[in-house]
């Protein structure tokens, strides 16, 4: 079972991605890992209005956990990122400017945060970018070294050691977009 502060995390993450823009109501998604579980949003979850009844509890080791039918979709990719990968928390957004800066390459921040948190963000460009084994694939390699990844014309996926972690990367990274896309606009 989850524990009350961590399910309140989800709950105020899950509006916090809201608020900032970086998903529409019923998009992105966030897990967390503890030993062999994994909690994570459900299918169809209201982003913004999260509540302990949209947080789906799967076994990471079994295939078969029933669990996996009313996870969300993109759980594939969370599991391949905690079997591949030191991740103890992931956060998916669709963070609108890292998104339309991942259909031109690797995002670059020119900011100081950006700098220091991301320092490059790699995108990946899978033939089906959602919820496919090619893209949990090419997420979770990515991931290894690297704490934010793009899937190209989808969105990011940030791993961090808590929620906070990867939802501050998640923020930073669409921080840093804003600012390359602007830096580039006025240079056209």
């Amino acid at each position: 079972m989850l524990d009350p502060a961590t399910a309140k995390q989800f709950v105020d993450i899950g509006r916090d991605m809201f608020l900032r823009g970086l998903v529409s109501s019923h998009a992105g998604n966030i897990s967390v890992r503890v030993a062999s579980t994994v909690y994570i949003t459900g299918k169809g979850s209201m982003t913004s209005r999260l509540s302990t009844a949209n947080i789906v509890e799967v076994d990471l080791q079994r295939d078969d956990d029933p669990g996996i039918l009313n996870a969300s979709s993109e759980y594939i990719v969370h599991r391949a990122i905690y079997l591949n990968t030191g991740a103890r928390a992931v956060v998916h957004a669709h963070p609108p400017y890292a998104t339309l800066l991942s259909m031109s390459g690797e995002i670059v921040p020119v900011d100081s945060e950006g700098s220091y948190h991301l320092k490059r963000v790699p995108v990946v460009a899978p033939q089906n970018p959602i919820a496919s084994a090619e893209a949990a694939y090419l997420v979770s390699e990515a991931l290894k070294d690297n704490r934010v990844v793009m899937v190209r014309a989808h969105g990011s996926f940030a791993r961090g050691s808590t929620l906070e972690e990867a939802y501050m990367l998640t923020s930073a990274l669409e921080s840093s977009a804003f600012y390359v896309y602007h830096l580039e606009t006025k240079r056209q």
